[in-house]
């Protein structure tokens, strides 16, 4: 952990929180505004401050967290976890998201083949025809 007289970049700090992989993919969700500081869009040079709150989706899943420590080093994960808090709202919303997936998931019937030309046709005729409604 560094000292907070080190300016670091909210790209860096998401990359060593272990949010994302590389810096490259951290940076591409800031920039597509998958990464929200204090409810507002953001850089990618922004200096993340201790206490901040920063909105983050990742596929279907949308984080709300709380920095809680500064890095500008990625370590493992127990110690990447010792950077932010997750909101207890947050967590919630993950759980009760994932299993209104899972239910979903399991009240749609699984196809046993991928479609032909002709279901494809059909399928695509019978869209346009609903495309009113």
């Amino acid at each position: 952990m560094t000292d907070t007289n080190d300016k670091i970049r909210l790209d860096k700090w998401l990359w060593a929180a272990r949010f994302f992989k590389t810096r490259a993919l951290a940076k591409a969700a800031i920039e597509g505004g998958k990464v929200h500081y204090d409810g507002q869009r953001t850089k990618v040079s922004k200096a993340p401050e201790i206490g901040a709150k920063l909105t983050i989706r990742q596929g279907f899943d949308e984080k709300t967290v709380i920095i809680t420590a500064l890095s500008d080093q990625r370590r493992g994960a127990p110690e990447a976890r010792l950077l932010y808090e997750e909101t207890p709202e947050s967590i919630k919303a993950r759980m009760d998201d994932g299993e209104r997936r899972r239910i979903l998931r399991m009240t749609m019937p699984v196809p046993d083949h991928k479609p032909n030309k002709k279901e494809r046709r059909d399928m695509r005729r019978f869209e346009e025809q609903n495309q009113d409604y």
